[in-house]
Order: structure tokens, then C-alpha cells, then sequence
């Protein structure tokens, strides 16, 4: 598989990027959700970055994230390319979590689902190498929050995030080591998701670390769905690919997913992302 298929004096990028979204006006006056996707990624031929920011108390931090992670994380990958891109990802988390409380008036905060889709050599392959279809198509995630990741595999959905919340037996011990409390399922009785970017007013308690994912994109890798939980509050992840599979478009496939969870009564803004592979 070459990184990137010429058709006639163009390149082409392997994959495809479809977006829906909707504020869902019957629950909500405002849409706080911001989604980025950025072609080339880092000036790298056929390189992806996809992001999807679910605000709350405000649209400020989700809208900031929107403008500005992505620039952070090319930052920090270009400093030193022979990090781990996994660790590149929660360095930029934490940075851009410590500039939103330290710049931002309020106390907004949001979720984050962030994918970077690129092109690598395997081990032991020298970097001069001409030989294209050495490369290996490489995707890593990482999420804050209960904004998630799926991707569909030889007909399976496999989740590449982490749904960070309150009720969560792991994340409720963090909080309450950290000195938090959990009631009703919250942080502090008020809060329901445990790690975001932004929210200073639970300093210490709900963090911007982020959970991260490495995989090799093959053959049976059909697309991606990155969502906000507008979305998942109202429908499992396989359930959530089995009705776009066979969609070839992706924008018309984001539009499905939204369509869904608004005819399925969820309360919240919707944002879907659709990556065909």
C-alpha cells in the first residue's frame, strides 16, 4: 500500500473526512461542542489530525482547544520526532490544560477526543529508505472526558478511548485520593466527567491526562467514528458502525449518526466525525 494514491497530477489522501453536527435547540440554547480537522497534518504528505472538544460552563475552552491543540501537538512533535507520539499527546494535554486556567476568564471546560493519523518506517528500516510501500499507516488517540473513539474492524467496533466519568470505580478513587468527593456521580456532587482540558475550579481533582492509544492501520480498518457523548449517551459503539457501514460518504455517514442520537432522544449537542480509511 503506497502512503498516498496519484490520480493523474494530483495526490490523493487515503482517507476521507465527513462531519455532522447539530446543537439539538429542544435541550439546548447553545452548542458548546468545536470540531478540528487539519489535512497534511504537521506538513507531512497525507498526514491527518482529527479533534472533537465537548464544552461545559461555557464554550470558551472547547472553542480554544478548537484553535489551538493541534498547534501545540505539532510543537512538541517536531521538537523531538523520536518521541513517542503517545507521550507527545499527554504533553501537549497538560500544557494546554495549564494555559486555559492560567489565560481563560471563567471556568469553562471540556472534553477531548484527538486522533493522529501519519505515515512511519518500521524498525530497522533506514530513514532514506525510497521504498513506499514500506511505510506503515500508524493512528494514535487520546481522549480526555467521555468523548470517544471507535473504530471499525473486519466488522467489530473496537473503542480506542477511555469514557473518564464519575461513576467509573477507577476514576472515583483517583478524585477521592485526590480529595474530592463523589455524589450523584459527580465531581464534588457537580461535575460528571473526571479528566478535561480547562474546569480550574477542580484543580487537582479532575486532570488533563490523557488515555492514549497506538495502532497500525491494515486492510480490514474500514473508518473511524469520533464523537461527543451526545452521541454515545444514546447508542453502543457497534451499533453505531453497523449503521453506517455501508455508507460511502463520510459526511453522509456523520449525518446518519447525528440524525440517530436526535431521533433518539439525547439531550445534548451532537458532534459526529466520520474518517474512512
Amino acid at each position: 500500500m503506497s502512503p498516498v494514491a496519484k490520480h493523474g497530477d494530483q495526490y490523493q489522501l487515503s482517507y476521507r473526512v465527513g462531519v455532522a453536527e447539530n446543537k439539538n435547540s429542544k435541550f439546548r440554547k447553545t452548542m458548546e461542542d468545536v470540531h478540528t480537522y487539519v489535512k497534511n497534518f504537521a506538513s507531512r504528505l497525507d498526514w491527518g489530525y482529527f479533534a472533537i472538544f465537548d464544552g461545559h460552563a461555557g464554550s470558551q475552552a472547547s472553542k480554544w482547544c478548537g484553535s489551538h491543540l493541534h498547534r501545540v501537538v505539532e510543537e512538541l512533535l517536531l521538537e523531538d520526532e523520536t518521541d513517542d507520539v503517545r507521550n507527545v499527546m499527554n504533553r501537549s494535554f497538560l500544557r494546554v490544560d495549564q494555559e486555559i486556567n492560567s489565560e481563560l476568564p471563567g471556568n469553562s471546560g471540556c472534553t477531548a477526543a484527538v486522533c493522529m493519523l501519519r505515515w512511519e518506517l518500521p524498525d530497522g528500516v533506514p530513514e532514506q529508505s525510497p521504498e513506499l510501500n514500506e511505510h506503515k499507516r500508524k493512528l494514535y488517540t487520546a481522549n480526555v472526558g467521555d468523548s470517544r473513539i471507535v473504530l471499525f474492524r473486519n466488522g467489530q467496533s473496537i473503542r480506542l478511548t477511555y469514557d473518564h466519568k464519575a461513576s467509573d470505580i477507577l476514576e472515583m478513587q483517583r478524585v477521592e485520593q485526590a480529595g474530592g468527593l463523589i455524589m450523584k456521580s459527580r465531581v464534588n456532587g457537580m461535575l460528571a466527567v473526571t479528566r478535561s482540558l480547562g474546569d480550574k475550579f477542580f484543580d487537582g481533582l479532575v486532570v488533563g491526562n490523557p488515555f492514549t492509544t497506538s495502532v497500525e492501520i491494515t486492510n480490514e480498518d474500514k473508518f473511524l467514528i469520533i464523537a461527543c457523548d451526545g452521541l454515545w449517551d444514546v447508542i453502543d459503539d457497534q451499533e453505531a458502525c453497523e449503521i453506517i457501514k455501508d455508507i460511502k460518504e463520510p459526511n453522509e455517514a456523520a449525518k446518519t449518526l447525528v440524525r440517530y442520537a436526535l431521533e433518539n432522544g439525547t439531550t445534548d449537542n451532537v458532534t459526529a466525525m466520520v474518517v474512512c480509511l
